[in-house]
């Protein structure tokens, strides 16, 4: 059920936040885990998060996640703070609702050509936060999906008719090679966002950057880290590339990007989004979700990672 008028005091109570508070019409943003409303309150305004449907794990996810970003918050990390309910928790159960609450930022929509010293400045100091979670690694961001499994979903594409199933399995060989850069040992291990694609990292309306949605923050080689933020941000790019590492390394950064091994992370993730979206593009029921769907995966189909781009990025 979603957030309605009726939640308001009890999220007003839960929170220890006055009397007074007007929610949002609709969702004002949404994520894998849930919506995002605005809530105006005495004491300013705050994103509501409702949790919908999260397992065990995926709670204690969020919960570690809220835990790093108010360490990175601490830091100095621009990213938006975070509310405890009264109980000390993250989440509180309002009704029949789970929510959570950040302070509210105004973020203008997702951008590629961000300020490459302000890129490289802010991963830097999110590398350097201290903190010791217990979000261990992942294969999503370091296992490949392997040929024959390529090589299956391609199958089921064309007998489903997916308009993107040619460009797709052009890219196939592609996909694989890159794959065999995977399965080497980080050079190190720390507690990493490990999802800062331009969804996540925004300007403000001021201009300043902000990175937010820590749910996915686990253990993982800040290298790798570092040169997704290469991928998503300089494209094929070298010269921004260099600016980005430079300012990374001159903010203190501990990452490296050094040879095709270290864009395990973007490799691996991008990968797995990929297959995420022809499944969802498979099972969906509907024209509006097959077209939702479709533009999931030409977002890579049109920008793709490759051998090339990375050789390119490195020489930067």
């Amino acid at each position: 059920m979603p957030l309605a008028a009726h939640h308001v005091p009890g999220i007003l109570a839960a929170f220890d936040l006055g009397s007074r508070g007007q929610l949002s019409d609709g969702p004002v943003a949404s994520g894998r885990l849930g919506s995002i409303w605005r809530l105006d309150t005495d004491l300013g305004g705050w994103a509501v998060k409702q949790v919908e449907d999260a397992t065990a794990s995926e709670l204690l996810e969020i919960t570690e996640g809220a835990a790093f970003q108010e360490a990175a918050f601490a830091a100095g990390v621009s990213t938006p703070a975070i509310r405890r309910a009264q109980t000390g928790e993250v989440i509180a159960t309002v009704e029949d609702v789970q929510v959570q609450l950040y302070g509210w930022m105004d973020l203008r929509p997702p951008a590629l050509d961000l300020d490459t010293g302000d890129l490289g400045r802010l991963v830097a100091a999110l590398h350097r936060v201290e903190f010791t979670g217990t979000i261990g690694t992942d294969p999503w961001y370091e296992a490949p999906v392997g040929e024959d499994q390529w090589r299956g979903i391609v199958r089921e594409l064309h007998a489903g008719g997916a308009p993107f199933t040619d460009a797709l399995e052009a890219l196939v060989p592609e996909i694989v090679a890159l794959e065999a850069f995977l399965g080497a040992p980080p050079r190190s291990l720390r507690t990493c966002h490990r999802d800062l694609w331009a969804d996540n990292l925004r300007r403000t309306s001021t201009g300043s950057l902000c990175v937010f949605d820590f749910d996915n923050a686990g253990l993982a080689d800040p290298s790798q880290e570092l040169a997704l933020i290469l991928v998503e941000f300089a494209g094929d790019d070298g010269t921004r590339a260099r600016a980005i590492r430079a300012a990374y390394a001159d903010a203190g950064g501990p990452g490296s990007v050094e040879g095709p091994r270290d864009f395990a992370m973007p490799i691996a993730q991008l990968a797995h989004i990929v297959v995420e979206g022809c499944r969802r593009w498979l099972a969906a029921t509907t024209d509006d979700k097959r077209a939702s769907n479709d533009t999931w995966v030409r977002g890579f189909l049109d920008r793709p990672l490759t051998r090339d781009v990375i050789e390119r990025l490195l020489a930067g």
